[in-house]
């Protein structure tokens, strides 16, 4: 009897020192209060408590999924890592930020994208962090070292875009290094109180519904819907908005697909804007376990087939392992998709110049010697 109240007295306090831990910790971001509420009702996409994806969509995912994940991440390499640091090119600021009325992009790895576009420079998803685990005892450590110390070397930045609140696509030791150097901020619904949190000024910020629209400096920005969910800590589950982006400017049309899994939100992107000249869609970090929720290679090449893209890029790869595949599992997959329908795609190094219509037609850079 003693020993049964003894465990229960231990469970109570472990459950404790985890919610003063959530409430402590910076990196689980911004409450979700009253104010923000009242800001999401607003949007017909909340209901009742949390927003919802476009389709019904599935996000259990069984306790063995769970345990075979961690299991791999403790384990040896056996794939899932390169087997030395990914290296990332040097950054020649100067021939990024040269005037040009065609766009230009680098890829850091995972969904980083730093995006030139009527010679405005825009940044995607900056998760620059050295790991998407910052709050718990296993670490998932990037594949490349220092990235954190590209951010000061970066062009000056016109304005930040993030899709989602997610740790492995908005980070908290990258914002704080930003904010010295940015001051516009685009983000998904909801996600702005970890922005605040952090010490970026509310008026920095502006917060996109799925459809919305907004011209900045000569650039038609839309937000687009994902399948996908949201949250950070314990208790702001789907509190924030999750999406994508499509950046137009004359001629030009780039989609930047987000997060999610597959699903009848891309022909409605496809019927509204038509062509793309580039398509950055997800592709990596998938699993049977959770299917819906993030699309494998030869979903994301069905992509590129229904928005009818000139050339598409896969992203959310070469940097973490969120999943149980092999690190270059999605690229390779990717392109032979790609081969089999007869797309065009672009497989950039990390940290490589790419002009438009300047393309690398192939490119293994992954395959290790």
């Amino acid at each position: 009897m003693i020993f049964i109240f003894a465990l229960i007295i231990g469970i109570v306090i472990f459950a404790l020192l985890i919610l003063i831990y959530v409430a402590m910790s910076p990196q689980f971001g911004g409450a979700f209060t009253k104010v923000h509420q009242s800001k999401n009702t607003r949007s017909k996409h909340w209901k009742v408590k949390r927003f919802e994806n476009l389709m019904e969509t599935d996000m259990r995912f069984e306790f063995k999924s769970v345990f075979e994940f961690f299991k791999k991440q403790l384990g040896s390499n056996d794939g899932s890592h390169p087997s030395n640091p990914l290296p990332i090119l040097n950054f020649h600021g100067h021939d990024f930020q040269k005037e040009s009325d065609k766009p230009k992009f680098i890829w850091f790895g995972h969904s980083v994208l730093l995006l030139r576009i009527n010679n405005k420079t825009l940044l995607i998803d900056p998760m620059f962090g050295a790991d998407t685990s910052p709050i718990g005892p296993i670490r998932n450590k990037r594949f490349s070292k220092n990235t954190l110390d590209l951010i000061p070397q970066l062009p000056p930045i016109d304005a930040v875009f993030i899709s989602h609140d997610h740790y492995d696509h908005l980070d908290m030791d990258s914002i704080e290094k930003l904010k010295k150097y940015v001051n516009k901020y685009f983000v998904s619904l909801g996600t702005e109180r970890h922005l605040t949190a952090w010490g970026v000024p509310a008026n920095q910020i502006t917060t996109f519904d799925w459809w919305q629209m907004i011209d900045f400096e000569g650039i038609k920005i839309t937000f687009t819907p994902s399948r996908h969910f949201s949250g950070r800590g314990l208790w702001d589950r789907d509190k924030g908005l999750w999406g994508g982006f499509v950046f137009e400017h004359q001629e030009h049309k780039i989609y930047f697909s987000g997060d999610g899994g597959y699903g009848e939100h891309f022909k409605a992107v496809a019927d509204k804007f038509g062509q793309f000249d580039w398509a950055f869609i997800e592709c990596g970090q998938y699993s049977k376990f959770w299917k819906e929720i993030h699309m494998f290679p030869e979903q994301a090449i069905a992509v590129a087939k229904i928005t009818n893209s000139a050339i598409s890029i896969p992203v959310h790869w070469g940097a973490f392992a969120l999943a149980l595949h092999d690190w270059k599992d999605p690229v390779e997959r990717f392109i032979a998709a790609g081969l089999r329908e007869n797309k065009n795609i672009c497989t950039p190094r990390l940290g490589e110049i790419i002009v438009m219509g300047e393309e690398p037609k192939e490119n293994n850079w992954f395959v290790e010697k």
